[in-house]
């Protein structure tokens, strides 16, 4: 495949769009459509779903996990040759991973990746039962996830448990199948997983639906309602009266894995080994 056809098919679906792609590469939005139909009629298969944004079809995915592993071992070969990063250039890594550990831990992994490495992460947040779905759509690199079988072209490491307690603002709520509950999103089912633990399998308890993991934590120590916290978060609360355990000596486990390209990069083992390290201290 031409490789200046496959680095414009990544950065229309990078980008989301032809236009956004061309600014990116410095070209018109003509150019990257004729490198796209080029690109289209050597493979044979529709590969871009023109869709705002812009998409990878089924056939294109396998050419975004291409095209992404091209990019950055062609700038690793070039630092090398060099004997130094290129200068003024940075290397976009796509990373998922589920919102409690984007807000408890994983950052202080990222900080963690030497800086001479010129990183440049594009972060994306997803439930932890979702995560690995980027990785399929060659779209991300790297994901914590709650899934421990690989990923086609991919290695799989367990990271530990990230443990979660019930709680809610003193005083409130004594009967949790019945009371509020505060949820992140649709996706988020550690509520009902907790329920289902305890017997109460079935309860449908009104919910909060709430758009981040800092307003879900306020919302409980608000007294809106009940939800699982990360002991990370939920133990300092604890101990400083702003929330109570709903069932105390009660938890719920959820066993987080990280999945990445199997390709040997030095980018890539240097962010794992970031990772690893960071989840040793933080999870179970």
């Amino acid at each position: 495949m031409d490789a200046i056809q496959l680095a414009t098919f990544q950065a229309v679906i990078e980008e989301g769009g032809f236009e956004a792609a061309a600014r990116t590469l410095h070209v018109t939005p003509s150019a990257v459509s004729q490198r796209i139909k080029a690109l289209e009629q050597s493979v044979g298969q529709v590969l871009v779903r023109r869709t705002r944004p812009c998409e990878a079809t089924e056939a294109g995915q396998a050419l975004v996990r291409l095209a992404g592993q091209v990019a950055l071992l062609e700038r690793e070969a070039l630092d090398a040759a060099r004997g130094a990063p290129a200068g003024g250039g940075r290397t976009r890594m796509a990373v998922v991973v589920n919102a409690d550990s984007l807000h408890t831990w994983f950052l202080a992994a990222l900080a963690a990746v030497p800086a001479e490495l010129s990183l440049s992460f594009d972060l994306h947040q997803d439930d932890q039962e979702y995560t690995a779905d980027l990785l399929r759509a060659g779209t991300a690199m790297a994901a914590v996830t709650a899934q421990h079988v690989a990923v086609q072209g991919c290695r799989v490491e367990r990271l530990g448990v990230m443990r979660y307690l019930a709680v809610a603002a003193p005083g409130a709520f004594e009967d949790f199948a019945t009371s509020p509950m505060i949820v992140l999103n649709r996706k988020d089912r550690l509520q009902h997983r907790f329920l289902a633990a305890q017997n109460r399998r079935g309860a449908e308890p009104p919910i909060h639906y709430m758009p981040a993991v800092a307003a879900c934590v306020e919302a409980i120590r608000r007294g809106l309602g009940w939800g699982m916290m990360p002991e990370q978060l939920a133990r300092a609360d604890i101990a400083a009266g702003r929330v109570r355990e709903m069932v105390p000596g009660r938890h719920l486990d959820v066993p987080l894995y990280w999945q990445y390209w199997r390709m040997e990069s030095v980018m890539l083992t240097a962010l794992t080994g970031a990772v690893r390290a960071e989840a040793a201290v933080a999870l179970r």
